[in-house]
């Protein structure tokens, strides 16, 4: 691929999908997300690389989508509003930008020209019980049918999968800043369990899948995953305050009918502690 565009491409994974990009031949990276401060940050981080574009833009926009995406061969659709209690309180500004903001990316990628794109989903689009999760369901079926809709223009597919470890709003960085200002632990549940990914595999599963797609594709990795309860004791947490699940989570995740993070491979207390070295 000669030019690639990143939407919501300041946050957590488009800031890894860049770094990892800069090590290839890729010849032009658009970073295209509304955060002007995390965008002068990450020029800062990435040394301003020739290699790099800078659009501020809301993928709400489907006339600045598309003069962004001129030129642009691939798109990877990573922007969107994430935080779940968002989505339960203001469900319709999460449908504006995870439903009508997707519709947007794959107009405006047949309307430039693009050869490929790519929807990055959640497993809260699969059996969704949130707006957050059914928003992303949603933005699937849109990428997924608009293979039929522009046929003989880009191929559209999506890959879905779980919080990645560490990322922003996840529940160890959550509970690491709490510790460091001496707030309680909030813990929905402990036998609550989560699937454990990385943002080296998250950043692997997204180029591979761009590299291989033709069209249709949903792609979903086989991960481990952990209880909440041994994440605490792998943190050192003993005291703590169990909450109780708000209605738009679940006990465990699932990403299909066979990726259930309650019959996944479950990580010790040890492979957890090893994990959070590693962050450090």
């Amino acid at each position: 691929m000669q030019s690639i565009l990143i939407t919501g491409g300041s946050g957590f994974l488009g800031r890894h999908l860049v770094g990892r990009l800069l090590k290839t031949e890729v010849q032009r990276i658009c970073i295209y997300s509304r955060g002007e401060h995390r965008q002068a940050e990450m020029r800062s981080a990435f040394k301003d690389d020739a290699r790099l574009r800078w659009f501020i833009g809301d993928v709400r926009d489907r006339e600045r989508l598309e003069r962004a995406l001129r030129g642009v061969d691939v798109v990877i659709h990573a922007a969107a509003l994430k935080r779940i209690e968002v989505g339960y309180h203001d469900p319709d500004e999460m449908i504006k930008t995870n439903v009508m903001g997707s519709m947007n990316v794959v107009e405006a990628a047949a309307r430039a020209g693009v050869r490929k794109c790519l929807l990055v989903s959640s497993d809260k689009a699969y059996q969704p019980v949130s707006p957050y999760g059914q928003a992303k369901a949603l933005a699937e079926s849109i990428f997924l049918t608009a293979n039929n809709v522009y046929p003989g223009g880009p191929v559209y597919s999506v890959v879905r999968y779980g919080n990645v470890w560490g990322s922003t709003g996840s529940v160890v960085p959550l509970w690491q800043d709490a510790l460091c200002v001496g707030k309680p632990i909030r813990v929905t549940d402990p036998a609550c369990t989560r699937f454990f990914m990385r943002a080296s595999e998250a950043v692997d599963l997204v180029l591979q899948a761009v590299e291989a797609m033709t069209g249709g594709e949903l792609a979903i990795p086989d991960l481990p995953a952990y209880r909440l309860a041994d994440l605490l004791t792998a943190m050192g947490i003993e005291g703590y305050q169990v909450v109780g699940l708000p209605v738009w989570e679940k006990m465990h995740e699932n990403m299909d009918v066979l990726r259930c993070s309650r019959d996944a491979k479950r990580m010790t207390v040890d492979e957890l502690k090893e994990a959070l070295n590693e962050r450090s």
